[in-house]
């Protein structure tokens, strides 16, 4: 049996929460992963998951294997990255993650440049709304909007984002710019459930939060299909900056009551800050530093 593999999979298994979706992750037969981790718990002599019908759980002994099978697997990926020079020339492969939008038209055009400078360096682009874990998901670099919990992590803040309320031109002259929160009780909203707040906003009113209760007449699950139908003229929405700011350079949209929007978020590029850093990753973070935050000062966003 190989036991680095038989290790590898059965987090694979833990990460994915059925062996199924392991297979499909993995992209191997179920079959091979049963029969794997059943040649694990023989070798072992003890049981590591309770599978059932609907869930799959750890034992007592299978937490502690998985915490231990984390740290081999740290230290071989590790001190292949040493062998392989990864720490003396930047080369290798980088995983980087970002908001999918923010993502595709901030970051992927750096990305691309830095392709270019670096030719020993190939990259995976992880586009996601929502927070990857960067040890779970072999995650080297992320870029993330919002506050940050305190974490082992290395946080580089690059600049900041506004959350802005806008509606069309065409709206506007049918019901009237909103001049104060009372207006916005009172106006047709989009919203969208990511942000976690389809009846409600969240305002900043002399430095204190001020909760408007809002009539949502249209609740979508993305910031672009939100940003659509507001340029349709259904409504006003409450979008970050960079998702609305093509809508507004081209007279679609109009920002309004930016005297009550919330305090900015900050933008970060993120990355473990234990052990030694490999070169593809300093490269990668010098070489992104200064342009994200050159991107971040510009009117556009």
């Amino acid at each position: 049996m190989d036991r680095l593999e038989a290790m590898s999979i059965l987090l694979s298994v833990v990460a994915a929460g059925s062996l199924s979706g392991a297979a499909r992750a993995l992209n191997k037969p179920l079959t091979t992963i049963s029969r794997k981790i059943s040649e694990l718990e023989k070798h072992l002599n003890t049981r590591l998951l309770i599978r059932s019908s609907r869930k799959l759980d750890l034992t007592d002994a299978g937490r502690s294997y998985v915490a231990a099978c984390q740290r081999i697997l740290d230290d071989v990926q590790e001190a292949e990255r040493t062998a392989s020079g990864e720490y003396s020339a930047p080369k290798g492969d980088l995983v980087i993650t970002a908001p999918v939008v923010f993502g595709r038209l901030h970051v992927l055009p750096i990305v691309v440049d830095f392709l270019k400078a670096y030719p020993d360096i190939d990259i995976r682009m992880v586009f996601a709304d929502r927070i990857v874990h960067l040890q779970d998901d072999g995650i080297d670099v992320a870029i993330r909007i919002g506050a940050l919990p305190d974490s082992s992590l290395v946080a580089m803040k690059m600049g900041e984002i506004r959350k802005v309320m806008c509606g069309s031109p065409a709206y506007f002259a049918e019901h009237g710019t909103p001049r104060s929160l009372e207006d916005i009780a009172t106006a047709t909203c989009i919203t969208f459930e990511s942000a976690g707040e389809p009846a409600r906003w969240i305002m900043s009113a002399g430095g204190a939060d001020r909760i408007v209760d809002i009539r949502s007449r249209l609740v979508v699950n993305s910031a672009e299909a939100a940003i659509d139908a507001c340029v349709a003229g259904l409504g006003i929405t409450r979008v970050l900056s960079y998702q609305a700011a093509a809508a507004c350079r081209n007279g679609m949209l109009e920002t309004v009551l930016q005297e009550f929007e919330p305090a900015p978020m900050p933008v970060s590029l993120v990355y473990g800050g234990q052990g030694m850093l490999a070169q593809k990753i300093r490269a990668f973070l010098d070489f992104t530093a200064p342009r994200l935050k050159a991107v971040l000062r510009s009117a556009a966003v």
